[in-house]
């Protein structure tokens, strides 16, 4: 069977060869259009006078538009309609659109925008979260506030209590291709669209909004991406809608790509947060109470920012059973780019916050912050699955962890909220439950943590790392593990849909599409594997083709981890109905029952007879019998009420293990990743290979949020780290000199495809544990907490080592 066998990327090859098409690969039409923004200059203040005389004579343009030329609505926002594509008088941050110039060429377009003379009467900016406070800044009124029990009494009344503040920054997606897309004017004003989207149908939208037309008048197509990790969501929105615009305007393809210093300057990030909080324990160091208070920061326009704050309060428990918890988030409004989705949609900042509970907690007894971890776990209410990691049938890296010297081996969306009040006891199933009240059904971790903790060497590693700290004053060592559970589906619930077409041709060969986005992630491939495996046929007669609102109307974003569980279910459902009418007519010639009906192998088996797949389908053709069909999925159980903070926003938790273990140079902040091992749950995967690729950048791109990759705005709202030479992603330097992933082996025990569970978002999670780590090794420089923020860079890590050898 075609699933669960780790086979390569189905453009694996091309991207090798540097022959895969992106959209700015896309042989244009002769006499295509090109199309830059003018940009402001300032973070907040109006326009009293604008001069584009310059701009419009400039050579090669062809029209410059303002938001006053603009025929239709004017507006990108994925949420309430307060995201005009060009500013108007009003500027609410450095790089906003202000005009737009359609021209000959790229670059001729890109000169011309920066020919503008533009006055402006510059007002205070709102740039921190300070600010934003202070100014009463907000995106709704009030913060939203969920509470179980009584969290400040178990807090006051517990005989231990910490308390104290952690600041994580954002981080620039950085992928690869830049946001891009082209438009095609079509008879009767018709549009066709190609975007480097991860969500076609919002781009359908808008783009119909722009030019004043039904949605049926204008098609999107994307057939990859050169990644997303959420920066195409929305952020694609004006590119498209631009392009659209201008052709609609001159009658010719219009074509819009930000070289990079303009997609970094002009597109949100992720959200940096403020988490302030407190907690009570008992001597063994679990847990009876804890308060966060989380702060957001939004940026200019709303786009996703409430369900991606709700997303980090979902996400405030992690791993651990809160006996009581009060959250309070605060959503904040500033003058610097719309904060947007990025791998993990929050939830990553709200495990932030409680896994610097477990390490203050840990410091602050003594004890091996690993301990105290597991002490905290929800129970083991049902170990799902078996009991160790499964080897997949390729070699990438080896899946047992090695020993310390082994070779190296390279390797949604929510609203306005209310207070939710939560008793403390389990729910009726015996189960304990999150925060919110959802009861922890699936919970994994225990058996995992053991196995990994055990593979990893951890215990004798981390004497050797106390042993090694005690001899070297320069060089300290730190370890850690951390774990994820992190929950799947969409928290607006009408998002967890689906839909597919199939096509099975005369010559047996298949033909499909789904709503789903290829952004590099693999999700073709698995799809493509379900198809082949419900037909029983090999994975070359199954041909996937671009994403095409065309074809599949209505879709969901290809984000919150659901790809593969929403697109792999509504794929096998149209399978299967082809699949029931080949065996229905078969059984019919045979008289035999449609159960008895197999497809395998390439064949159909009747009875005692059987048939080459491309011989029954000709046989069902001939027959009349159709070989086209849709599928359609939604996902079950799931139930949420976004203003009160109850019920069942996840329809299952995906889980993970990682030990990292770091050294730092106390002279110079400097450190480096020596080794990572994690142990990661997919369910039963779909794609080992692909799977494990997904859990090796995930890691890298957690450790680099929260490590290198800092965003730097000046006191003017000028984002100063807006090119690679002043934004550090990790490169293949910077990853551990050993580096082990191992797959847990055991089946979803919800009904998803093939049993798998979700793998693009959890893994990035596993990234915090090379942040603790990073605590451990400067906790022994001295007797202090650390009190380590992110990103750790080398000057926070030298800083917190001379608080922590100052006893600060």
């Amino acid at each position: 069977m075609s699933v669960t066998k780790p086979l390569p990327h189905d453009s694996a090859a091309l991207h090798v060869q540097g022959t895969a098409r992106y959209i700015d690969d896309i042989p244009s039409p002769v006499g295509t259009l090109h199309l830059a923004f003018g940009l402001s200059e300032i973070a907040s203040g109006r326009i009293t006078a604008i001069d584009l005389a310059a701009v419009r004579s400039a050579s090669g343009v062809v029209a410059v538009l303002e938001a006053g030329d603009l025929p239709f609505d004017n507006d990108v926002s994925p949420s309430i309609h307060d995201e005009p594509l060009l500013s108007g008088k009003s500027v609410h941050y450095v790089g906003q659109p202000i005009f737009m110039v359609v021209a000959t060429s790229h670059l001729a377009a890109r000169k011309a925008a920066r020919l503008a003379q533009i006055d402006y009467q510059e007002r205070d900016a709102i740039l921190t979260i300070e600010d934003a406070l202070d100014a009463d800044a907000r995106f709704e009124e009030g913060p939203r506030i969920w509470e179980k029990g009584d969290a400040e009494e178990a807090i006051d009344s517990a005989p231990h209590r910490v308390e104290g503040r952690i600041e994580m920054g954002g981080q620039e997606h950085f992928y690869l291709e830049g946001q891009a897309a082209m438009a095609w004017p079509q008879e009767s004003g018709d549009m066709l669209v190609m975007s480097s989207t991860q969500h076609p149908t919002e781009i359908q939208h808008k783009v119909a909004e722009a030019i004043g037309k039904p949605m049926h008048a204008v098609r999107v197509e994307t057939r990859r991406m050169g990644g997303g990790f959420g920066g195409k969501e929305s952020q694609g929105n004006a590119l498209a809608v631009a392009c659209a615009v201008a052709a609609r305007l001159t009658g010719k393809p219009c074509k819009m790509r930000y070289d990079r210093d303009d997609d970094m300057t002009i597109t949100g990030k992720r959200h940096d947060f403020r988490i302030d909080y407190r907690a009570g324990f008992d001597e063994d160091g679990v847990l009876t109470g804890v308060e966060f208070l989380q702060y957001t920061r939004c940026g200019w326009a709303q786009d996703l920012s409430l369900p991606v704050a709700d997303r980090a309060m979902l996400h405030a428990d992690n791993a651990y059973n809160l006996p009581a918890a009060r959250i309070e988030s605060h959503r904040l409004r500033t003058n610097t780019q719309s904060a947007t989705a990025f791998r993990g949609f929050g939830g990553p900042q709200g495990m932030v916050g409680i896994e610097r509970v477990m390490d203050h907690v840990s410091h602050d007894l003594g004890l091996d912050p690993a301990q105290i971890r597991q002490r905290n776990y929800y129970a083991a209410n049902s170990d799902a699955g078996k009991t160790g990691p499964t080897e997949p049938e390729t070699s990438p890296p080896e899946n047992l962890p090695k020993p310390e010297n082994a070779d190296v081996d390279v390797a949604s969306r929510g609203a306005v909220g209310a207070v939710a009040q939560n008793g403390v006891a389990p729910d009726p199933g015996g189960h304990q439950t999150t925060p919110y009240g959802q009861p922890v059904e699936d919970f994994i971790l225990h058996k995992m943590t053991d196995a990994l903790l055990e593979s990893s060497d951890y215990n004798q590693r981390r004497a050797r790392v106390a042993e090694w700290n005690a001899q070297n004053d320069v060089l300290k060592r730190g370890i850690a593990m951390t774990p994820v559970k992190f929950g799947i589906s969409f928290t607006l619930t009408h998002l967890n849909q689906a839909g597919a077409l199939v096509h099975v041709y005369q010559d047996g060969s298949v033909h499909l599409n789904h709503g789903g986005t290829e952004m590099g992630q693999g999700l073709f491939q698995k799809v493509a594997q379900v198809a082949a495996a419900r037909f029983g046929i090999p994975l070359e007669a199954v041909k996937i083709t671009a994403t095409d609102t065309g074809k599949v109307p209505n879709t969901s974003a290809t984000a919150a981890s659901s790809g593969s569980d929403l697109n792999g279910m509504a794929v096998k459902a149209a399978c299967d109905e082809i699949a029931g009418r080949i065996a229905a007519h078969l059984g019919g010639l045979h008289q035999v029952p449609v159960e008895k009906v197999r497809f395998a192998d390439g064949r159909v088996f009747v009875a005692e007879e059987s048939y080459a797949f491309e011989d029954a389908v000709m046989l069902s053709y001939e027959a009349r019998i159709s070989l086209s069909a849709t599928g359609f999925y939604k996902t079950p159980k799931v139930q949420w009420d976004r203003i009160k903070g109850q019920g069942r926003p996840f329809f299952y938790f995906a889980y993970g293990v990682a030990v990292s273990e770091v050294v730092i140079d106390t002279f110079t902040g400097e450190y480096r990743i020596l080794r990572a091992d994690i142990l990661h749950d997919c369910g039963a995967s779909l794609n080992p290979a692909i799977d494990i690729g997904q859990i090796e950048g995930g890691y890298v791109q957690g450790a680099g949020w929260l490590t290198t990759e800092e965003l730097v705005w000046d006191d003017k709202g000028r984002l100063r780290t807006h090119a690679p030479s002043t934004y550090k992603i990790p490169a293949a330097g910077d990853l551990p000199e050993v580096f082990n992933v191992a797959l847990w082996d055991g089946d979803n025990r919800e009904d998803t495809i093939y049993r798998s569970k979700a793998v693009g978002e959890p893994p990035l999670m596993l990234g915090i544990s090379a942040l603790m780590a990073l605590s451990d090794a400067v906790a022994a420089c001295g007797t202090a907490y650390p009190a380590l923020d992110a990103p750790a860079t080398p000057e926070r890590v030298l800083a917190a080592v001379q608080r922590v050898r100052d006893g600060v």
